[in-house]
């Protein structure tokens, strides 16, 4: 689908344009980061550098920072352990904006979130891959990686102790029932990125299964109902939603549509519908604000594997900026011609 923007906009234009090559340059250098960290040149600095570009990237505009990443963890499985790593290090720097942690919580819990696996890179890689069951040797290294990957983090020469111990029990049970303000840190932040591993982990596909979609990974984890005494994943929902910008959703008039940005509720964001009910492209998106009176709601999530349609996400995220914007009579002058999306 061609585009082109309403007077006035080229330089907004160029920043959403740059914005998804940075997206892009950062799994890249991440995973460098991440495949061959001996040979990293003062890893402690690269890895506080990526998590700032991290950060520039979602003050930039939260919505399209997670449509952006949520297609990105639901497209490939290529370099599956870098874009795993930063869908969680991404999904914990905004729950931590959202818990108020205190920023050393919030860089041990971000950094811890990146590097979790470092131990295992190259296996998570090859695992995304594998359609057979882990062989027992490789359920070894998963059942070891924790302790395996804080050991490794410490000849990189890591000295933040909160890190170096999330890390290390990043997959121990803590409890979801005791407020998250009387835990110790090391506690807290183990159940934070518990919890979006896990979702995470759901939501990306592989070669032995799709992924899920994000309301099903979501109810994986909490169930049907997100209990507010489960302070974590209430406020994931609360935070991305249930159907976070990027992800798939059939609307109740047959439309498959993608979600653009949030809205005021967790289930009722800002969507393109993009097919009709016989599975036909539309000729311009049709964009509809979910939950407003005369409105389309949505009726379920999708998976990515249960949509066919190829996407220009450079358009869809200028489509989400635009309107969202206030009397934004240019919107539809984004979309001129019928094609591909």
């Amino acid at each position: 689908m061609a585009a082109r923007l309403p007077p006035g906009n080229q330089r907004h234009d160029g920043e959403y344009e740059d914005l998804l090559s940075l997206w892009s340059d950062l799994e890249s250098a991440l995973s460098v980061v991440l495949s061959a960290p001996l040979r990293v040149q003062d890893f402690p600095a690269k890895v506080r550098q990526v998590d700032r570009w991290l950060q520039d990237l979602v003050a930039h505009d939260i919505d399209a920072a997670l449509y952006l990443m949520f297609q990105l963890a639901s497209t490939s499985s290529v370099g599956y352990s870098a874009s795993h790593a930063l869908v969680c290090g991404t999904l914990c720097h905004i729950m931590a904006q959202e818990l108020q942690l205190p920023p050393r919580e919030r860089d041990s819990l971000v950094r811890a979130a990146l590097t979790m696996n470092i131990a295992m890179t190259a296996l998570q890689d090859v695992l995304a891959g594998q359609r057979e069951k882990p062989t027992a040797a490789q359920q070894d290294a998963i059942r070891n990686h924790p302790q395996e990957s804080q050991a490794l983090l410490e000849r990189l020469f890591i000295t933040d102790n909160l890190w170096l111990d999330v890390v290390g029990q990043h997959h121990a049970s803590i409890s979801d029932r005791v407020p998250l303000a009387s835990q110790e840190p090391h506690d807290r932040l183990t159940r934070i990125l518990g919890t979006i591993d896990r979702y995470a982990a759901m939501i990306s596909p592989r070669k032995s299964r799709a992924g899920r979609s994000a309301t099903d990974s979501v109810r994986a984890i909490v169930g049907h109902e997100v209990d507010q005494r489960d302070e974590v994943s209430y406020t994931l929902v609360r935070s991305v939603g249930l159907c976070p910008p990027g992800t798939f959703v059939r609307l109740d008039n047959g439309d498959t549509a993608i979600v653009l940005r949030r809205g005021e509720k967790a289930n009722q964001p800002l969507v393109a519908s993009l097919l009709d009910r016989a599975g036909a492209h539309h000729a311009r998106p049709g964009i509809y604000q979910t939950g407003m009176t005369n409105k389309p709601r949505i009726q379920s999530a999708l998976a990515r594997s249960a949509v066919a349609v190829a996407l220009n996400h450079r358009t869809m995220v200028r489509l989400g900026v635009y309107a969202a914007a206030p009397h934004n009579s240019g919107l539809m002058g984004l979309v001129t011609v019928p094609g591909a999306l």
